[in-house]
């Protein structure tokens, strides 16, 4: 049998150069026991969830889609019961009718503050769209400030650590709600990690025990062996067309937590009286659930891509958050190019390694839910999914490129040569 030659199809289908594909393969060797680490993770996440479906009964009668108000549902109610499981709450809500992590945030924000409430944002101000829900950024009506409710952001302290000083003096006054952000978002700091929410945590709840945690848990889900509800957090929420979803899911988000708190969500979602009883989930039961039995395995084919994107980037110069020896808690990697033509031809290179419109290029452009322009390379199944293959950023300094996404490896490997290779033809090599 003819053996089999990778670099064949690299060189005659992709247009690589063999000198560029050895630079990629010797940091490939270098991150063998990385990789293994990240694979334990997954094994143990993989499991749990498996658990998870195999104790709430899943059968193929729940895959039945129901019509009209959504009554007896099933199958949105074992989803849901199962994603509670996993992320060990109290209840959750599971629904395709929430847009994105955007929407499954704004909701609880919306459904848990109140006029006059009051609400701190510990790690610095949120990600670009949420801004623009609390009414920090641009000129939305129906945002929390026209409601009335009371907003602070208390900035991270210099190397993106948690400024407990701070934290402490804006703990003296009552607060009502209290948001933290695992990911790293459009900043220059590397993800939290679950130790560190849970500090940060249980610092709040011994100032106000009865401040309600909520934890933006976007592409954070499945990167470790435990979740922030875990560590105290009362509410998280996220999208599935992130990690959750694993590649498969074709719309939603999730909400998950204290379950006087997921109800008070789900009365906003639908309305009082009806909460979670009422709602279709449009035969989306079966890719919902087929995701997240995936996500495991695809999150950390995700994170292996980030990791080999960073130490190849390290060596060359670049400078990476997270570094190659921080903890990693998300599967962004962001890439400090300092040259918005550097970042366009980046975020290009990153596009022709794409399943779905490898020929499109991406230019920047005026992104609702944001106040920059913004490029982005996203070429999947799923239109917008962040877990497959995609890199995206804000046209302003220093201009960071941020990846994230593969739900195979070899696809994250091929974006990472294409984008070398595209840096090596430009002369910034």
């Amino acid at each position: 049998m003819k053996k089999t030659n990778v670099h064949d199809i690299y060189l005659s289908s992709f247009g690589l150069r063999e000198n560029t594909i050895e630079r990629i393969e010797k940091a490939e060797k270098k991150l063998q026991a990385r990789f293994k680490a990240l694979e334990e993770i997954r094994s143990y996440n993989q499991l749990k969830v498996l658990r998870a479906l195999q104790e709430n009964r899943l059968s193929q009668a729940d895959f039945f889609s129901a019509t009209g108000y959504g009554y007896g549902d099933s199958g949105r109610d074992k989803t849901e019961a199962i994603f509670r499981d996993v992320f060990k709450a109290g209840a959750c809500i599971v629904r395709p009718s929430i847009a994105s992590g955007t929407h499954a945030l704004s909701t609880i924000l919306f459904a848990l503050l109140s006029k006059r409430d009051r609400m701190v944002a510990v790690t610095g101000q949120p990600y670009d769209t949420l801004q623009e829900v609390i009414g920090v950024k641009g000129k939305e009506v129906g945002t929390l400030l026209e409601k009335g409710v009371n907003y602070s952001a208390i900035p991270l302290k210099k190397g993106g650590t948690i400024d407990y000083d701070a934290l402490d003096l804006a703990l003296k006054t009552p607060v009502r709600l209290v948001e933290l952000q695992r990911s790293t978002g459009y900043t220059d700091r590397r993800a939290f990690t679950i130790d560190e929410l849970g500090q940060a945590i249980s610092f709040i709840k011994a100032r106000q025990p009865k401040a309600i945690v909520m934890v933006d848990n976007c592409y954070g889900e499945f990167t470790e062996t435990r979740e922030p509800i875990e560590v105290g957090a009362d509410i998280i929420a996220g999208s599935l067309i992130k990690n959750p979803g694993g590649g498969i899911a074709v719309s939603g988000g999730y909400i998950a937590g204290r379950e006087d708190l997921v109800n008070r969500c789900m009365n906003h979602l639908t309305a009082p009286g009806l909460g979670k009883d009422t709602g279709l989930t449009f035969g989306t039961t079966r890719t919902t659930l087929q995701g997240l039995f995936l996500a495991p395995h695809v999150t950390i084919e995700a994170l292996k891509g980030a990791l080999l994107f960073c130490k190849v980037y390290e060596d060359l110069g670049y400078t990476c958050y997270p570094s190659l020896d921080d903890p990693r808690s998300d599967i962004i990697q962001a890439i400090v190019l300092e040259d918005p033509d550097r970042l366009i031809s980046f975020v290009r290179a990153i596009q022709q390694a794409a399943s779905v419109g490898a020929e499109v290029v991406p230019y920047p452009w005026s992104m609702p839910g944001y106040s920059d322009q913004v490029i982005m390379a996203s070429g999947g199944f799923i239109d917008g999914s962040s877990i497959e293959v995609s890199a995206d950023g804000p046209l302003r300094p220093p201009y960071l490129a941020y990846y994230q996404g593969g739900l195979v490896y070899d696809q994250a490997k091929l974006a990472l040569l294409l984008s070398i290779q595209s840096l090596e033809d430009s002369k910034e090599i």
